[in-house]
């Protein structure tokens, strides 16, 4: 008897790649280069999963919606620098050998749910070793900001999934999941607190080989 055909959904930044020093290196150029103060390491990566201008929006409040405006393209401008003179940001470890085993499940799909821009995730997907390997990509540049459900449910549809999981690193991630009618499950090893994801994911996993067992027991398929 064949399964019903499983979407696995995954955020990137935190999740399937670290960018962490790419974000602050970008963060810390546009708010100087605005005049701004920076806030802490902390606070921004609270914010990763966002769109960029909710970010900003929750980063600098008291700036009116045209300086918003200003720091979103000053950190493209950055982050796009730094992405092609720096070294690309690295997968996580296990990460690829945990897509191979999944892509060759008969009843399993994967795709993308990022708050990346189109361009950010194809230089992303220009590495061979993830090129191919999801049948659809979903990003900020077409949808409301997480935690909206609105990525997830086009990507279903796109899909052709009768269910699906979403994999990710914050509270946005699981919350978007989750009111899509997802099941969920927080990855420890990203940018928000694993204690701030236990309450909100289905199941929660410190590396990557855990993640394919996790997956197959959300539905109790092992």
């Amino acid at each position: 008897m064949s399964r019903p055909r499983t979407l696995v959904l995954f955020d990137v930044d935190g999740t399937l790649i670290d960018s962490q020093s790419h974000i602050l290196g970008a963060m810390e150029f546009a708010f100087k280069a605005r005049g701004l103060l920076l806030p802490p390491a902390s606070e921004i990566l609270a914010i990763v999963g966002l769109s960029l201008s909710e970010a900003f929006a929750q980063l600098c409040p008291e700036t009116d919606a045209q300086e918003r405006g200003l720091l979103v393209e000053t950190y493209k401008e950055s982050f796009a620098s730094l992405r092609q003179s720096a070294a690309a940001a690295p997968l996580y470890p296990g990460a690829l050998e945990c897509l191979e085993i999944l892509k060759d499940l008969d009843d399993i799909v994967l795709g993308i749910a990022t708050g990346m821009s189109r361009r950010g995730l194809s230089h992303v997907l220009s590495n061979p070793d993830l090129a191919g390997r999801f049948v659809t990509t979903q990003v900020a540049d077409d949808h409301p900001s997480k935690p909206h459900p609105s990525m997830v449910l086009q990507a279903m549809a796109e899909s052709g999934a009768a269910r699906g999981v979403m994999i990710g690193d914050t509270t946005f991630d699981m919350q978007m999941g989750r009111a899509a009618g997802l099941k969920t499950i927080g990855v420890t090893w990203g940018y928000h607190a694993a204690e701030a994801l236990r309450g909100q994911a289905d199941r929660m996993v410190d590396h990557y080989g855990q993640l394919v067992p996790e997956v197959q027991n959300l539905w109790g398929e092992i």
